[in-house]
């Protein structure tokens, strides 16, 4: 694999220290948490005690002030051990954006300084039963009712769901305006109506909470408004890059650790007198993905040195998340296929991350969206080496 040049010397000794945390407080005890449903809240405390959690906050809010990569390799060590139940990406990389960005003073000093010690629990509510991806369909509404808002509707397939205290909160505010009456919130998980439906079975990702969400005429003050009434859209927008980001980070990671699992696994394991790595078709078969994953890897920490200067569009995050998350459950699939029966059982880690692929293809907007994007400014602008030349 290449060399990546983007972490410096201080970046890679955090990656040890995250390293040794994975694998004392997490990895011996992940299996139970899969049947659990859910992580202890202890974690996240220990997580915040080690300084884990929202590396980007400023001091000023409570946190150490790092850049980026700190947090991506945070990402990275947990999804290199397989373990997808700790939601830290929702709480670090959206929520914690969302009040660093748009927040009040008030709601900065009140909920990052927690965030970080991972005394409270962030989660994102957007996703609605009539509303994935197509986000100006949401139907929880919020009306103004002197100093305060109601809000009254359901979220579904939410992240951190069960365990939340902060909940960033897409909702209506103007049900004839389009993207122009979407309002974001911050509510309380303590709030009167707010209710905590089921934590959902899922396909993979078994440990990391996933809810229904209830609000029935939930009362917040009008402080609690995130950014400005009606710019709720707007404010979504800004942040699609960064997310589409962090899923492509994701895949291009385990992309490269399932090749990994494989080749040590078909090194050891023998078939008609040989290992199965002495046979042709697994030889090309790693030889094709190891060359799609470095491929990935590049264009991946590209994307990564773009957003850290401001300069990610939301195109190049679209076409990052669709060529990674293609290429994680591509992987998956190939790689489960010469690990044979022992592939599907549990016990393996290739059979958990199969599992917990799937996902990838939808969450942050689906490949189809993705897909729609990319074209959309394909046939906008058209590329001049694409031009046919006029005739002589």
């Amino acid at each position: 694999m290449i060399e990546r040049t983007l972490f410096r010397e201080e970046h890679n000794i955090f990656r040890e220290s995250v390293r040794r945390f994975v694998e004392r407080e997490i990895v011996p005890f992940h299996a139970q948490w899969e049947k659990d449903g859910v992580v202890p809240r202890e974690l996240w405390l220990k997580a915040g005690a080690e300084g884990l959690l929202c590396c980007t906050v400023p001091e000023e809010y409570g946190g150490l002030g790092l850049d980026y990569l700190f947090d991506v390799v945070v990402f990275e060590e947990l999804w290199r051990a397989g373990a997808s139940g700790p939601g830290f990406l929702i709480h670090t990389d959206l929520v914690a954006s969302y009040i660093l960005s748009f927040g009040t003073e008030e709601q900065k000093r009140t909920w990052l300084p927690r965030m970080v010690s991972g005394e409270a629990i962030g989660s994102l509510g957007m996703t609605e039963p009539h509303a994935g991806s197509d986000l100006k369909a949401i139907r929880t509404r919020a009306t103004r009712d002197g100093d305060d808002y109601v809000i009254s509707g359901q979220k579904v397939f939410i992240s951190n769901g069960q365990l939340c205290d902060i909940l960033v909160l897409a909702t209506k505010t103007d049900s004839q305006a389009g993207a122009k009456g979407i309002t974001l919130f911050l509510v309380e998980g303590d709030r009167e109506g707010f209710r905590r439906g089921k934590n959902l079975e899922k396909l993979g990702m078994h440990a990391q909470d996933t809810s229904e969400l209830f609000f029935d005429n939930v009362r917040v003050p009008a402080t609690n408004l995130l950014g400005q009434e009606g710019r709720g859209f707007a404010h979504m927008m800004t942040k699609l890059a960064q997310e589409r980001l962090a899923q492509a980070i994701r895949s291009a990671l385990v992309t490269e650790t399932i090749i990994g699992w494989t080749v040590d696994y078909t090194s050891e394991r023998k078939a008609f007198g040989k290992t199965i790595a002495d046979f042709q078709n697994t030889q090309f078969k790693l030889a094709e993905l190891e060359t799609e994953a470095t491929v990935a890897r590049v264009f991946t920490d590209k994307c990564i040195d773009l957003f850290m200067q401001g300069k990610l569009d939301p195109v190049e995050a679209a076409m990052a998340k669709m060529f990674t998350a293609n290429l994680h459950c591509k992987a998956a699939d190939e790689c489960l296929q010469l690990f044979g029966g022992w592939g599907y059982m549990w016990e393996y880690p290739i059979a958990r991350a199969y599992a917990d692929a799937r996902i990838i293809k939808i969450a942050g907007g689906s490949i189809e969206i993705m897909k729609t994007i990319i074209a959309r400014r394909l046939f906008a602008h058209k590329h001049p080496i694409r031009t046919p030349a006029a005739a002589e």
